[in-house]
């Protein structure tokens, strides 16, 4: 089978979460399955089992590559499906086509992306959507959405869910909130961007260090790349006195980001619009307590192992901040509910249902 290989540099972490973890959980099920990463570049490191054939000569850009490169390289590869694992595919000449869409976030809320290409990215997707045989998505939320969005026929799209797997798991002996003299800390990881609604974190920051406790010292920490609300976030907290108690740190890798979630008090994602959501699962891997916006897809991944608020309901944040940053028993209730469910979430299961799918796209056409 071939894949999309491009996606094992994607600039976009979760995108290049996905592509490493299920192509090595399919070699994992099976040593007997070919996966071909077309247009996996030299630099990346390619699961055992998985093997990079270049693209060669291309028109530049994504959509250029997908309209010359691509197309002419798996021409040249005897494929029994394709898999385009991040939004986008070939546009002429590819065997049964398997597309997988995490979100739908450009087409549903635009004024995210006010982007001079942003028009012909919405195209393009769209386009892929249309042209593949069944799309693979990670959310019953985001099945719906792709039907609205793109008009398709809810008969082509499979509702499979993301997983979580080393290095996310827990300390071997958790400290308590009230352990030692560091400060309480909140964490959030992903891109700082319009979508993931951080402002309100700000807020809750402020009421924190209006107390006269010891929550007045906590520490807000922002993990990920800032796609353009960095500055945003800044001059809000420094028009709101706390500016001193955030820290902003680049994006990191599984190992540093798995650190930062061992020395967090309580995991924070007040996303207006998600597809799955990926870092809120690995943190309750990591035993952290989670806070996650009741928006869109996120109460299909934390369930009842979280504490879910409406992302514009600032009050109701800050109220379950406190309860968690104060009192270890719920703390506690958080950490092993937030265990026990994140451990039915398995790129196992992820990818043997992936295999089931392109099953069903070679047996549609005849392949």
């Amino acid at each position: 089978m071939g894949f999309d290989g491009r996606g094992f540099g994607s600039p976009a972490g979760g995108v290049r979460r996905y592509v490493r973890e299920l192509t090595q959980a399919l070699a994992d099920i099976d040593p007997a399955i070919q996966i071909i990463a077309i247009g996996a570049s030299r630099g990346d490191a390619l699961p055992a089992g998985v093997t990079g054939v270049p693209i060669g000569r291309s028109l530049p850009s994504n959509l250029g590559c997908s309209i010359d490169g691509l197309p002419r390289a798996i021409r040249r590869t005897e494929l029994d499906v394709f898999h385009a694992p991040a939004y986008t595919t070939p546009l002429w000449g590819v065997p049964p086509l398997v597309l997988t869409i995490h979100d739908v976030s450009y087409a549903r809320h635009p004024e995210w992306y006010p982007h001079r290409i942003d028009p012909v990215r919405r195209w393009f997707y769209r386009r892929s959507a249309r042209a593949a045989d069944l799309v693979i998505t990670d959310s019953d939320y985001s099945r719906r959405e792709i039907e609205a969005a793109y008009r398709i026929s809810p008969e082509r799209i499979r509702v499979i869910p993301l997983g979580v797997g080393a290095p996310f798991a827990p300390m071997a002996a958790p400290r308590g909130i009230h352990e030692g003299d560091r400060p309480p800390t909140m964490l959030h990881v992903g891109d700082l961007h319009a979508r993931r609604n951080l402002r309100l974190l700000v807020d809750v920051l402020a009421m924190l260090h209006s107390r006269e406790d010891a929550l007045r010292n906590t520490t807000l920490v922002l993990a990920g790349t800032d796609r353009g609300a960095g500055a945003e976030i800044l001059e809000q907290a420094k028009a709101r006195g706390v500016a001193h108690g955030i820290r902003f740190l680049p994006a990191a890798d599984d190992h540093a980001i798995v650190a930062l979630m061992h020395q967090a008090d309580v995991f924070v994602y007040p996303s207006f619009y998600e597809g799955f959501g990926l870092p809120p699962l690995e943190a309750m891997a990591c035993g952290t307590p989670v806070i996650a916006s009741s928006a869109t897809s996120i109460p299909e991944v934390v369930g009842d192992a979280g504490l879910l608020v409406a992302p514009d309901d600032v009050r109701g944040w800050y109220d379950a901040a406190v309860r968690v940053l104060t009192f270890e028993s719920d703390a506690a209730a958080l950490r092993r509910s937030g265990l026990a469910r994140a451990a039915s979430f398995t790129w196992e299961r992820t990818a043997r249902q992936t295999l089931d799918v392109y099953r069903e796209a070679a047996g549609r056409t005849g392949a």
